[in-house]
């Protein structure tokens, strides 16, 4: 395997951004960004070995800093929704930026995905790796405490893309870090998505309201569209009269794992296949939950893809692997809180494979 690294852009404050991009002989190579830390492309081998690239993402660095999609970015300090932006620790209310209509969404206004972070690159003997770092102050979107991250992708063995997350703080905080790839197995510029099949394991969802902030309530997925427990495809009961998926416009909900306090990484929480090209992706994570979205608002004009693609709803899907959204608020939700002394640390890997 081999590092490369070049420069992708300058940032309009005149930052330069550079490009890893790391790539094995035979398997899947990968593009990233010291934009938002993000993954630019993703190439992967079908079962013939013809290789394309299985993430949406731009062209231009403008397009990143400009777009809201958050187009294959870390998101943070915070992901996913904080209700009205608000909550308490230790008795002081924090009130963040509302940047998705009453609510505080991915970080805020500038959160981690539009921030340029530092890197470095290291070649190493089957598992090449990129590592990003960035530092938020405290008060930064008015999040508590001095933060200091670290993600981490590694490429093992030509065939996993590993990325690990680590944070700590000088003061009590709240911390949901996650990757908002979307991907598309038959190629990001292919059409959508609704022949991929799923197997999703997760028991439990976290209903949400119709501005998509939970109600606390998290009912089974049993006789609904969300039981991915035996695998269907996306499009599968993508028409029936549920109203979590009419709130949401399709798939955009938490999905909580099975038996989370278990081993979780000793076998796949996701399993996607796109059968015409033979591509299987199996998303192992230590993380609790993940956010299952069908890019029911991907569809803005003004930011074309790569080589000019036009976006469109339905043409990707996410798997953002994380604590439950607005958890602060929520005494019985699964734990965000990270204290002084502490570390954060999670592993998500996404392994590919290729055949018949």
């Amino acid at each position: 395997m081999s590092i490369e690294k070049q420069v992708f852009g300058t940032t309009k404050n005149g930052e330069t951004v550079h490009a890893y991009t790391i790539t094995s002989e035979s398997g899947i190579s990968v593009t990233l960004l010291e934009f938002g830390a993000t993954v630019n492309k993703l190439f992967v081998p079908d079962k013939n070995g013809n290789a394309v690239d299985v993430v949406c993402g731009y062209d231009k660095l403008s397009d990143y800093e400009n777009a809201d999609g958050y187009q294959g970015a870390v998101v943070g300090r915070f992901g996913n929704r904080i209700g009205k932006g608000k909550f308490t620790l230790d008795g002081v209310e924090y009130d963040l930026y509302c940047n998705d209509g009453n609510n505080h969404l991915h970080g805020g206004k500038v959160g981690f995905s539009h921030k340029v972070w530092a890197s470095e690159a290291v070649e190493e003997k089957d598992a090449d790796r990129v590592t990003f770092t960035l530092i938020s102050p405290d008060g930064e979107e008015n999040y508590p405490g001095t933060l200091s991250v670290s993600v981490e992708y590694r490429v093992v063995a030509g065939k996993e893309l590993s990325i690990t997350y680590r944070a700590t703080t000088d003061k009590k905080t709240v911390l949901n870090l996650t990757n908002h790839s979307y991907f598309n197995l038959a190629g990001f510029d292919s059409g959508d998505v609704f022949d991929h099949i799923v197997y999703l394991d997760a028991d439990r969802f976290v209903e949400t309201d119709a501005e998509l902030i939970p109600t606390g309530k998290t009912p089974t997925v049993l006789n609904t569209p969300f039981d991915f427990r035996t695998a269907k495809t996306i499009g599968k009961d993508w028409t029936l009269d549920y109203e979590p998926m009419k709130l949401a416009g399709g798939y955009d909900h938490c999905m909580i794992f099975a038996d989370h306090f278990g081993d979780a990484m000793s076998a796949p929480r996701v399993i996607v296949t796109e059968p015409k090209s033979g591509r299987k992706m199996s998303v192992y994570t230590d993380l609790p939950c993940v956010q299952f979205y069908s890019a029911n608002f991907m569809s803005n004009p003004d930011f074309p893809f790569k080589g000019g693609y036009t976006q469109k709803k339905q043409h990707a899907f996410c798997l953002e692997t994380e604590n439950m959204p607005d958890s602060m608020n929520h005494e019985h939700f699964t734990n965000c809180i990270l204290n002084p002394g502490e570390e954060f640390k999670s592993q998500t890997v996404y392994a590919f494979e290729w055949k018949d």
